[in-house]
């Protein structure tokens, strides 16, 4: 079976962020694994105390960002060997919902390559498979994405 970890990038002062329907941080953790991510890995920044008073005793796992700009190595960096593919997604992005989340993982894989596009805009989630972390690490990731043939996922981010 495919084992699919949700990284949420949450390392700037959105991740402190709540509105109308609650805390940011706390709603994107849930809709990761209410999607369908095996593990969710939370990267935060200098927040990280206040952050991970909002998650309580929420089961992820919590990564402070070593520097600013490096949170996608952090998470990547803390997934463990057993998993297949990252769903890559970003706090700031509160209504994503988890069908967008299951429809990203279905085809999860370690060559798995897609990303989330709303009304032909290239968004989040983000799923990048084993075989492209080195990759995606190395450059920038919009470029490798292109570069190497992502397959966009049309969507609405309210699903």
């Amino acid at each position: 079976m495919t084992r699919v970890v949700g990284v949420l990038l949450a390392a700037g002062a959105e991740a402190l962020v709540s509105d109308d329907r609650g805390s940011w941080l706390l709603r994107a953790c849930v809709t990761l694994r209410n999607g369908g991510c095996d593990d969710v890995v939370v990267v935060v920044g200098v927040e990280a105390p206040r952050a991970r008073a909002l998650l309580g005793d929420l089961p992820v796992f919590i990564v402070e960002a070593e520097v600013m700009g490096a949170s996608l190595r952090d998470g990547l960096g803390a997934v463990g060997e057993d998993a297949d593919a990252v769903l890559v997604h970003l706090v700031d992005q509160p209504d994503v919902g988890p069908e967008m989340v299951a429809r990203m993982i279905r085809d999860a894989s370690p060559d798995a390559l897609a990303r989330a596009v709303y009304a032909g805009q290239p968004g989040h989630p983000v799923l990048v498979g084993r075989d492209h972390w080195k990759g995606v690490l190395a450059g920038t990731v919009d470029d490798y994405l292109v570069a190497n043939g992502v397959l966009d996922v049309e969507g609405s981010p309210f699903t």
